[in-house]
């Protein structure tokens, strides 16, 4: 019998739930790292056993990852921090913003990314992390700003074959990616606009939100911006809009259907100031054609909803027919067995939600 997983990082812990294979009805445990904020989770099915990570930050003790082989029943850490900056830096980690599995046949390598704008490395799956030292030194970074949420990497996207080619994308500053195993980078973002700058094509720059990339179409690419949705079917060489459907063109997140390339996910907000989904209404929108059409989905979501979902916080498990889950920031959580058609709740009233990450193990 499978086992169906939902990790829910909040801004005061982590809250696991668990359900059989038919995702009809989850049980949860008692929350995990209470007063501490979990921005980053991950599930990683590699290696014959999986296992789970957190990224989370305790005011008093500062960032740190944990890791479980035991389904999150127990959590290690590595004394003094798996992650780090080198002392000649000058800075020091604020928050783990992403923790991702590198390809399949590299199941000792797993990715992080930080705020300050840094991208980490594993080789012993999350026991120790060393910084990408070219990402760091590049000379855009000191012209990298900082969004409303800080200034991090956010996003990292193995290529799934090819263990040389890496993509990141950071708030504010872009997409980045190598083809050189991270020897070099070079930013990815033409046709991604920048409205807030003088010049709104800027090589780099650009407040990207979220990237998606499928792994069975590794060069199409989906990405949710600060203003703008955009598909790359080139590997990010170059972006077209497919916002025109949508409610806005505004939000955080954006996720891929595990078995249709073609298949995506967003959650549209009013921007800039208000930041609420249009008309107060919760729904996720989905395109069954790479971005060329949209609809609506809402079933069994509020009618009256006044939280955002943030761009970690909608996701798609691996099942054969897919879950999608949401968490917005008003603490409640919704799943839909049936690729985004219906939705129930799930949980209600926990802290603000800041990523949530599922799997049928």
């Amino acid at each position: 019998m499978s086992e169906a997983l939902l990790l829910v990082g909040t801004r005061k812990g982590l809250w696991i739930g668990r359900s059989d294979e038919s995702r009809t009805s989850w049980e949860w445990d008692d929350p995990q790292f209470l007063m501490q904020a979990v921005y980053s989770a991950c599930i990683d099915t590699r290696a014959g056993s999986p296992r789970l990570f957190v990224g989370a930050a305790s005011e008093h003790w500062g960032p740190q990852v944990f890791r479980s082989d035991d389904l999150g029943r127990t959590w290690t850490e590595t004394p003094s921090g798996a992650i780090r900056f080198p002392a000649d830096t000058g800075v020091a980690l604020e928050q783990i913003w992403q923790i991702q599995p590198g390809p399949a046949d590299q199941p000792d390598v797993v990715y992080a990314g930080s705020q300050p704008s840094a991208l980490f490395r594993s080789d012993d799956r999350g026991e120790s992390f060393e910084m990408v030292r070219a990402l760091w030194d590049h000379p855009h970074r000191e012209q990298w700003q900082a969004g409303y949420g800080g200034q991090a990497i956010h996003t990292i996207v193995p290529h799934p074959s090819d263990d040389s080619r890496l993509t990141v994308a950071m708030s504010t500053g872009g997409v980045y990616r190598t083809y050189d195993s991270g020897t070099s980078w070079s930013p990815a973002n033409v046709g991604i606009k920048a409205y807030f700058f003088p010049d709104p094509w800027p090589e780099f720059g650009q407040c990207v939100h979220k990237l998606a990339m499928h792994p069975n179409a590794p060069e199409r690419f989906y990405a949710q911006n600060h203003h703008g949705v955009y598909r790359s079917d080139d590997d990010g060489a170059s972006w077209i809009s497919i916002a025109a459907g949508l409610s806005s063109d505004f939000g955080f997140p954006i996720a891929v259907h595990p078995h249709r390339p073609e298949t995506v996910y967003t959650f549209p907000l009013v921007a800039d100031g208000e930041r609420v989904p249009p008309e107060g209404k919760a729904r996720v929108w989905r395109s069954d054609d790479a971005g060329a059409t949209w609809a609506a989905h809402g079933a069994g979501l509020p009618d009256s909803f006044f939280a955002a979902v943030m761009r970690d916080a909608l996701v798609v498990d691996n099942a054969s027919v897919a879950g999608v889950y949401l968490g917005a920031r008003d603490g409640s959580v919704f799943a839909s067995r049936d690729e985004g058609d219906s939705w129930t709740a799930v949980a209600e009233h926990l802290p603000d939600v800041m990523c949530v990450r599922a799997a049928v193990l």
